[in-house]
């Protein structure tokens, strides 16, 4: 078994910063791609950030320049630092991993954090 855990959601003031954690549990080789999705009120789930084991990385435009993904790969844990934060960045935030456990690759998510910017 394999569990994702995020933390670190929360209520921020509109250009406050916020850092949020996922860790990865349970029956794990390795990680491949790691990630972080966002899911608004009536909007589909979008990427926000992923980044691999080698440490690249990929941004959605409205998160280039003011989100930063990262990994530790020796603590299975990857986090999204996210500074200049809009009420547009609303939303329930999902992170996934690739897995391997062994006896293949398998997608896992957490069960998201919530994460509000006040106007």
């Amino acid at each position: 078994q394999v569990q994702l855990v995020e933390s670190g959601g929360g209520l921020v003031q509109n250009g406050g910063p916020l850092r949020l954690s996922c860790v990865a549990s349970g029956n794990i080789l390795t990680i491949n791609r790691m990630a972080w999705y966002r899911q608004a009120p009536g909007k589909q789930r979008e990427l926000v950030a992923s980044i691999v084991g080698g440490g690249s990385t990929n941004y959605a435009d409205s998160a280039k320049g003011r989100f930063t993904i990262s990994r530790d790969n020796a603590k299975n844990t990857v986090w999204l630092q996210m500074n200049r934060l809009r009420p547009d960045d609303t939303a329930v935030y999902y992170c996934n991993a690739d897995i391997w456990s062994g006896g293949g690759w398998s997608l896992y998510w957490g069960q998201g954090t919530q994460v509000t910017v006040s106007a």
